[in-house]
């Protein structure tokens, strides 16, 4: 354990042997692993966690870690050519930089984080980048990641906040906000079809829902509440359960965890993708809060 100076602050080697740094308030306590820049918990005071890890979860050097928020980039899903790059892109697999803690006027405290270009990354997407991530701990949680491109051409991304929701029971939740919006159902042979009503999570879903800069709610009738889950830079959100059958070809993810989780996600993918101009910058971001 070390101290930062910031009575709020410590970081510490966590599960693993990997590098954290947890940020404790009036408001709230969330940890941050600096492998993966990645938020995995955060519980804002007098609440249950909100964010669902698995217990199974590998944390090692080159595994990505399954819950939290993980970072999927500079590419969402499998590399577009190269099906034995890493699933989701590089960014989660990597340690970050933490740059500071501060406390802001209001009692928040606002971590920043780095990440930039080596012969390691570049071996895999050969784009000079730097990425700068922003976590807002209070009574929401706000996740930004700006993406940069230090390249002399411009580069095209696909990214998304990874977001992990811990639920009281997954079949007894409903998701509602993406009413009327065009969906492309990844289980159906890509079929774009349109959402009615509320989401239910009672089998596999995997849905890239299109063109909405809407926000979502999660009501979770067994843990009596509700998460709010909006976003920003994002035209593509992902829902994703993937239910019995599927979660048992995870060797990261226990037979039975699918009925505590699931994951939406503010994304940039499919037509929603990034084209950054060199010099240019995108910021996506996700932010959270609870309601009763």
């Amino acid at each position: 354990m070390t101290s930062t100076g910031n009575p709020g602050v410590r970081t510490f080697a966590g599960k693993g042997g990997l590098p954290m740094v947890e940020v404790e308030n009036s408001e709230a306590r969330a940890v941050i692993s600096l492998y993966g820049g990645q938020v995995l918990s955060w519980q804002p005071k007098g609440e249950e966690e909100v964010l669902f890890t698995s217990a199974r979860s590998w944390f090692e050097p080159g595994k990505a870690i399954r819950g939290g928020v993980p970072l999927c980039w500079p590419w969402f899903g499998p590399h577009p050519t190269d099906r034995e790059k890493p699933m989701h892109g590089f960014a989660r697999l990597h340690d970050w930089r933490l740059v500071q803690v501060t406390t802001t006027p209001e009692g928040k405290s606002i971590a920043v984080l780095e990440f930039e270009d080596s012969p390691a990354t570049l071996a895999l997407w050969p784009h000079p980048f730097h990425l700068r991530l922003e976590v807002e701990v209070g009574a929401h949680l706000r996740i930004a990641l700006t993406m940069a491109n230090r390249a002399a051409e411009e580069v095209e991304i696909t990214a998304a906040l990874h977001s992990y929701f811990l639920l009281g029971e997954a079949g007894l939740v409903h998701i509602t906000g993406l009413d009327d919006t065009f969906y492309i159902d990844t289980l159906q042979q890509e079929r774009t079809t349109l959402q009615q009503g509320q989401i239910k999570i009672d089998r596999e879903i995997n849905r890239i829902y299109l063109e909405t800069g809407n926000s979502c709610t999660i009501h979770d009738p067994l843990l009596e509440r509700q998460i709010m889950v909006r976003k920003e830079g994002s035209q593509s959100t992902v829902v994703w359960n993937p239910w019995e059958e599927r979660s048992r070809t995870f060797q990261d993810l226990g037979d039975e965890e699918y009925r505590k989780m699931v994951c939406i996600e503010a994304g940039n993918v499919r037509r929603d993708r990034i084209l950054l101009p060199p010099s240019a910058s995108h910021t996506l971001a996700t932010e959270f809060a609870l309601m009763h």
